[in-house]
């Protein structure tokens, strides 16, 4: 047994001790309080000048697969048919009283291609053509702008032009773009839309909880002041980085919720210890010392987690889906370093002021909370009971993730008054239910004939075009095959195997839908790489912070337990339907494609950052007594109250966004906040616990050679 070393409530220990590195750093920090805020102050105008134009800026698209069949499909149609290609924009023009052929729709029809070719993001124009882009009745035609800028560009050419469409909507005429870029503009405002009414309502929510649970204003505010100043930093640097690389417009809503969540997390954590160091030394540099030597490698370490987590996504050959990590990333990393520097900084100056403008119960929250003693040490005398009790909910609601299905979105995702959807649903009534989803088949002149045939006698295909040739002399030619389904259809996936397989050499099927099925074949190729990436790295950066392999284990597969029983949650609810009508939607029968990837990413970062926050507490309380039943029942003391409070804003922050209408946000919102709910309930204050008291002394114990290989990490100040 090792032996115990002296306690942080020898005051003149805490003041001469000269700590870790963190530790100097935190007294650093307050020594050079003002250096530091002029720093931070530089910093948020710098890059808070560009933070207004963050939505504006960023980009629309890039949810294709790099490389894919499909991808390159576009780019051939893109390259030699005048922009012909998937990121092509249909003009859906519809009369109940007059045909195509008539002279008002015909002067109607020269309007609408005025104001596409006043914009160089369009390319070459085709009216509706009678027989191919003409419904029978020929009330409704379709009018043809190429894509002759990145989809990207393309998203915001179909949001400039929107309202200028709209203005000719009159006189009995409706006028409606559709197509992918279309379907992406319209999806991409109605979700951030809803992101942001969700943000704005969370704040209020998330400051009285934080009120509650630091019962002090002023200690409420520094986590919301500090996370709100890394994200205008994050938001100016996306925009800045925007001119480097397209970054998705999703980067910033997923950054912003997610940075708030985190920022007030490890602000909660840091804060809440330098107020009892404060009670014990009085004096504010040491304190802040302290705090830093102890709860500040726990934040350091757990902000590692979330970005080695979040890194692991990056493999997926997605531009958005790797942007919306990389937005991520860089608002967690700028959070995490006004953590580390800032927040030290203004705990130096304030003092004892941190606890000003208090809630009359503040004086009577000792930092080693009684009640949570109480439970480690019932935990401590019935520890089966629990591990059982906690084990059965877990794996009873992971069971029903074997029966997940995923694909990308439906038009039903779309507001049911979207421009986008309204013309979707009319080229489905008047060409047919596959219209929306033509697949693109460009093959070598030489066997256009051959892929055309080939296409028409394809199960599941209605119709295929004649084949057009290139106007450029390229020497491709293009046909347009319709399928007989909806493109969000399961069999459609089938329908596009087949195809591919059975055309001949040198010829290219894709399209939107072709695009949505081959980003949604890689997700599920990378899923079970990133998984193991994830899991692997988590395990040795705990075992790097707790330099014991047992409890690096224990603590890295019930992070995977509650994030399998979050997915088992989804399943339930967006799959199944249980709940929608209590939640307002319309279930499609799947999770969105890019959910298991990027989610279980987001769920483990946050599994791991509570399980760095309790093992840390529990280490540097094993460390000083080499008791584990001490190192048990003083970590959930020490850490129990910060766990509840960080878990209870999470779940408000994370649930806000289940109020939204469109589906994304509210399969973010569910998801994220039933794990983050199941996992500081069940995980971190039980079932983890429970662990620590059934493997006792092992959970700590670490052979001679791994020691001498890791870094001497302490806990203890």
């Amino acid at each position: 047994m090792r032996s115990p070393t002296v306690g942080v409530a020898d005051t003149s220990q805490i003041t001469a001790a000269p700590g870790g590195l963190l530790g100097r750093l935190g007294g650093l920090m307050a020594d050079r309080a003002r250096w530091v805020f002029g720093f931070w102050l530089i910093v948020a105008i710098a890059l808070g000048a560009a933070a207004p134009s963050v939505f504006d800026s960023l980009a629309g698209a890039g949810w294709q697969a790099n490389g894919s069949e499909s991808v390159q499909t576009r780019e051939v149609a893109q390259a030699h048919f005048g922009g012909n290609s998937a990121a092509a924009v249909q003009v859906v023009i519809h009369s109940g009283t007059v045909t195509m052929d008539s002279p008002r729709t015909q002067r109607l029809i020269t309007d609408i291609s005025g104001i596409l070719q006043q914009d160089n993001r369009f390319g070459a124009i085709v009216a509706p053509v009678p027989g191919q882009t003409v419904s029978r009745d020929g009330h409704t035609g379709i009018l043809l702008a190429g894509a002759n800028a990145s989809t990207d560009d393309m998203v915001a050419a179909v949001t400039d032009i929107g309202p200028k469409l709209k203005a000719l909507s009159t006189d009995g005429f409706e006028i409606y773009p559709t197509g992918a870029s279309a379907l992406w503009s319209d999806f991409n405002k109605a979700n951030h839309e809803a992101m942001m009414k969700a943000e704005m309502f969370s704040w209020p929510v998330t400051l009285a909880i934080m009120v509650l649970a630091f019962g002090s204003l002023v200690a409420a505010g520094l986590p919301l002041l500090l996370t709100l100043t890394g994200l205008v930093a994050s938001a100016g640097g996306l925009v800045l980085l925007n001119h480097l690389t397209p970054i998705s417009v999703w980067a910033m809503n997923f950054a912003m919720m997610f940075a708030l969540a985190l920022g007030i997390d490890y602000a909660l954590f840091l804060v809440s210890r330098f107020r009892d160091a404060m009670r014990k030394s009085g004096d504010a540099r040491a304190a802040v010392a302290e705090t830093m030597d102890t709860a500040g490698k726990a934040v350091l370490l757990s902000g590692l987690t979330v970005l080695i987590s979040l890194s692991a996504v990056l493999i997926v050959p997605a531009p958005a889906v790797r942007t919306m990590a990389v937005g991520i990333m860089f608002a967690v990393s700028f959070v995490l370093l006004s953590t580390l520097t800032l927040l030290p900084a203004t705990l130096g100056k304030l003092g004892r002021k941190v606890d000003a403008v208090s809630l009359p119960h503040v004086a009577r929250q000792p930092h080693r909370s009684p009640r949570f003693a109480a439970w480690g040490e019932l935990q401590q005398r019935r520890p089966w009971p629990f591990a059982i009790a906690a084990l059965a909910v877990l794996i009873g609601l992971s069971i029903p993730v074997f029966g997940l299905k995923v694909a990308m979105p439906s038009i039903s995702v779309v507001p049911e008054d979207a421009a986008v959807r309204q013309g979707y649903e009319l080229v489905q009534r008047e060409f047919g239910t596959g219209a929306p989803g033509m697949v693109q088949i460009v093959a070598p002149a030489p066997v256009g004939e051959q892929a055309a045939a080939v296409a028409r006698a394809t199960e599941g295909i209605a119709m295929v075009t004649p084949p057009q040739a290139a106007p450029d002399g390229s020497g491709w030619v293009m046909m347009q095959a319709m399928p007989k389904v909806d493109p969000s259809d399961p069999s459609m996936g089938t329908i596009l195997d087949t195809l591919r397989h059975d055309l001949p050499e040198g010829a290219l099927a894709g399209g939107a839908a072709a695009e949505n099925l081959d980003l949604q074949a890689a997700l599920n190729h990378y899923l079970p790489i990133i998984v193991g990436v994830i899991l692997a790295l988590g395990f040795l950066l705990l075992l790097v912070a707790l330099q014991a392999p047992l409890i690096a284990v224990l603590g890295t597969v019930v992070s995977l337990l509650s994030t399998a029983a979050a997915f088992g949650v989804a399943k339930l609810v967006f799959q199944d339907g249980h709940g929608a009508g209590l939640l307002g939607f319309t279930p499609q029968g799947f999770l969105d494609g890019w959910g298991p990837v990027f989610f279980f990413a987001m769920i483990f970062a946050i599994a791991m950052d509570y399980t760095v926050f309790l093992l840390a507490t529990a280490k540097e309380h094993y460390e000083r007594s080499g008791d584990p039943s001490v190192a048990h029942v003083d970590g959930v003391a020490h850490s129990g109250r910060v766990i509840a409070a960080a878990a209870a804003v999470m779940v408000a922050v994370f649930f806000t966004f289940a109020l939204a209408d469109p589906l994304p946000p509210k399969e973010m919102g569910i998801i994220l906040g039933v794990a983050v709910l199941l996992d500081a309930v069940l995980i971190r204050l039980i079932l983890l616990p429970v662990l620590l008291r059934l493997t006792g002394h092992a959970a700590w114990w670490s052979p001679r050679w791994l020691r001498k290989v890791l870094p001497d990490i302490s806990f203890a100040h």
